[in-house]
Order: C-alpha cells, then sequence, then structure tokens
C-alpha cells in the first residue's frame, strides 16, 4: 500500500464534505429511533417483541427500496438519487405529526418505513459515491473517513432520544416505592392523558428534524457534484448474475447482514439490560451515548490502524474482540455485565465500511447494483431485534435473565463476522 496516497483529493473536498453529511443525518434517525423501541413498550402497554416492531418497520424500509434506489441511479445520477432520498426521508419523518394525533401504533410503523426508503437512498447513493471520489487503493479508508461522522449524528440523536424523549415521558415516572412501573395499571382517563402527552414528546423531534432534511434538499439542489464513478446503461440482470458468482461479494453480503443485526440488537436493548439492573430508561439511554462514544472514537482508530494493518485482518480481530465482550454480556450479571456491552461497541466501529468497502473491491461497474445488495443487508436489523424482544419476553433462561442470553444472538453475528474477514483475507494473499 502506498501511504502517502490522499484519502481525499483537493477537487473532491466540497463534495466529499457534503455528502459526508448526509452519514451524520442518517446516523441521527438511526439512534434516535432504537430507544424508541422501549418507549412505545410503555407508552402503546405491548411487549417487547411488539414494540420492537419499530425496529422491523425502520431497517425492513432498507430491504424494500435499495434496489428500486440502485436502479434509479443508475437510471439518472448520484445527486438525484439522493435528492430524492431526502425527499423521502423529510415525508417520513413529517408523517409523525399526524401519526401522534391518531395516537396508533400502526402509523408510526408506517411513518419509520417511508422515512428510511429515504435512507436507503441515501445509504445506496452516498456510500458507492465516496467509494469513487478518488483512488481504488484509499477507498476503504475513506468510507471509513466518511463513516466516522455517522456516529456523530448518532451521537446527537442518542442524546436527544435521553434528555428530550425518555427524560420527558410521563408514563416511565409513573412507578411505586420500589421503583417498579405502575402506569398499566392507572385509571383510564390518567392514562389517556399520559399517552397523549406522551406521543407529542415521541413526535416533536421527528417533525424537527424533517425540516432540517428541507433545508439540505435545498443545499445539496444547489450544489455542483461532479460526475464520477457512475455506472450507466447497465443491464441489472447482468450485473446481479456477475456479482451472485463474485464469492468476495457474496460473503460480504451474509456478514454485512448479521453485523447490521448485531448493532442494532446491542444498541436497542442496552435500555433493557440495565433496566433488569433497576435503572431508569433516561439513565439508561447514557450508557448506550457513553458505547456511541466509544464507538466513534475506535472508528477513527481504526481508520489509522489500516493505514498499517490490512483491513480484512483487522476486520477478523475486532470482531473476536466482539465476541469477547458479548461473552461477558452474556454471563456476567451486574454492571460489569453491562460495562462489557458497552466496550462492545468498539469493536464493531470498523464493521460496516469495512465490510462495505472489501465486498465491494473489484466489482467495477456493478459497483451501484452491489451497493444496493449490502445496503439491503441493513435487513438484518429488521429480523433480529424482535426475536431477542421474544426472548427478553421469557424472562429467563436456565440460570441467567433472560435479557442476558438473548445476546447470544450478536454473538453468533460476531462468530460470522469473524469468519468473513478470515476468508476475505485468505483469498487476498492467494491473489
Amino acid at each position: 500500500m502506498n501511504k502517502s496516497s490522499k484519502v481525499v483529493e483537493k477537487k473532491y473536498l466540497v463534495p466529499f464534505v457534503l455528502i459526508t453529511s448526509l452519514f451524520a443525518l442518517w446516523g441521527f434517525a438511526n439512534d434516535i429511533t432504537n430507544p424508541m423501541v422501549a418507549a412505545f413498550k410503555t407508552v402503546m402497554e405491548i411487549s417487547n417483541a411488539e414494540a420492537s416492531l419499530v425496529q422491523f418497520a425502520f431497517y425492513g424500509g432498507y430491504a424494500t427500496m435499495a434496489i428500486p434506489a440502485a436502479l434509479f441511479v443508475q437510471r439518472f445520477s448520484y445527486k438525484k438519487g439522493i435528492l430524492m432520498g431526502l425527499v423521502l426521508y423529510a415525508i417520513g419523518a413529517l408523517l409523525f405529526w399526524p401519526a401522534a394525533q391518531y395516537e396508533a401504533f400502526g402509523f408510526f410503523l408506517v411513518s419509520l418505513y417511508v422515512l428510511t426508503f429515504g435512507l436507503a437512498f441515501l445509504e445506496t447513493t452516498a456510500n458507492p459515491y465516496i467509494l469513487s471520489m478518488g483512488s481504488l487503493e484509499t477507498s476503504t479508508r475513506r468510507l471509513n473517513l466518511a463513516q466516522a461522522f455517522n456516529p456523530m449524528g448518532s451521537l446527537l440523536g442518542m442524546f436527544v432520544a435521553s434528555r428530550v424523549v425518555l427524560a420527558a415521558l410521563a408514563s416511565d415516572k409513573q412507578r411505586n416505592a420500589a421503583g417498579e412501573l405502575i402506569f398499566s395499571s392507572l385509571d383510564e382517563a390518567t392514562k389517556v392523558a399520559i399517552k397523549t402527552h406522551d406521543l407529542m414528546v415521541i413526535r416533536n423531534p421527528y417533525v424537527i428534524l424533517g425540516l432540517v432534511v428541507i433545508i439540505m434538499i435545498v443545499v445539496i439542489a444547489m450544489a455542483k457534484m461532479p460526475k464520477t464513478g457512475h455506472a450507466t446503461h447497465i443491464h441489472p440482470m447482468q450485473s446481479f448474475k456477475r456479482l451472485i458468482k463474485n464469492k468476495n461479494y457474496r460473503g460480504g453480503v451474509v456478514a454485512q447482514v448479521f453485523y447490521v443485526a448485531a448493532q442494532i440488537m446491542c444498541w436497542t436493548f442496552i435500555i433493557q439490560y440495565a433496566e433488569n439492573l433497576g435503572i431508569s430508561k433516561a439513565t439508561a439511554q447514557m450508557y448506550n451515548i457513553v458505547a456511541m462514544g466509544i464507538f466513534l472514537a475506535s472508528r477513527f482508530i481504526s481508520t489509522f490502524l489500516m493505514k498499517y494493518v490490512n483491513s480484512r485482518k483487522l476486520l477478523m480481530w475486532f470482531a473476536m474482540g466482539g465476541m469477547l465482550t458479548i461473552s461477558g454480556t452474556i454471563l456476567i450479571e451486574g454492571m460489569l455485565g453491562l460495562y462489557c456491552l458497552v466496550a462492545t461497541s468498539a469493536f464493531m466501529s470498523l464493521m460496516f465500511p469495512t465490510i462495505y468497502g472489501v465486498a465491494l473491491k473489484g466489482v467495477g461497474q456493478d459497483a451501484t447494483l452491489g451497493a444496493a445488495g449490502l445496503v439491503m443487508a441493513i435487513v438484518g436489523g429488521a429480523l433480529m431485534p424482535p426475536l431477542q424482544g421474544a426472548i427478553i419476553d421469557l424472562g429467563t433462561v436456565g440460570f441467567l435473565p433472560a435479557v442476558n442470553f438473548s445476546f447470544v444472538l450478536p454473538f453468533i453475528c460476531f462468530i460470522v463476522i469473524a469468519i468473513y474477514g478470515y476468508r476475505s483475507y485468505q483469498a487476498q494473499i492467494v491473489s
């Protein structure tokens, strides 16, 4: 590797900054939404499994729209793909207003589903666009750098969730002397008033977010964006056939499914894990913020390490580190187990962009459809959280609290990622 190669060339600096800002924008949406599982569980008086439909709707939108987004980008351009994504993002966020008026959980799910149509467009477009802004040699480092701004948005989303939403939920403050929730036992009139108040609290950040996205639409529309690395006039089936024969790409899609599942489970159910220790939702979310801070710091550190260590080998090592910390989360009851869960974020930091960059290496003109496949892999965040929620609802599993045992699922995910890191590294050595 030529260590002197520039990660971002001067001619791409302004568009790189603009597109990188989008990473923070969808990071905010991701991580203000994760704690809503716990919020809706209490406000709507539903089970963990039912509340996890928030994640099913949110990440299911990626699976639905990733391929159409790729076809749209191939037909038009990266810039138009980004603008379409921002429009859908704004619509989904603003739909929270009527959802709160109707006080219907299903309406909130539809709003999130539409919102992530927009995120699917943005991720399908922005990731390969960043990869193409410079040399192939520095593409993975460049994407890791851009992705480092994603957790900045995530941190803000977590902070808003903790301080603006969870801390203001009247339903979560209805507790007895022992600290147990008693919201469900209140009289119906009181519950209706509290529910109306709390749904408005949940609504407001999303509506403000929708207005911010509208501002971004104007900025991007007026900006001059370079035409680079854009594949046009390629038959989708031809691209699909080439991609499906690419062993490295196939493995990357599978690894990405399991990575996103692990990330969403660790960040969603940290609240339930902490609540099991007698910690309130708002305080529990602060542990999530610490986890994201560790994630952010580790993202910059891992990007630096890639200058000296093969990214595929680093991926394998980090996956093994995740297996170690999540083992502590499962087996150790009490605060030490919670600390292990928080520490897991350090090892997740490089996974998404590294898997993404490694999987797309060498796919050439098929990068747009290939990116869509990797964005579809985000469906892992829709499939596994409801399963983990169902396990948590069991109460206990053997000698362990069910919330502890439920983290067996992320452990399995890290095994899959470690295998992909090892195999892709071995394949690179052979070639």
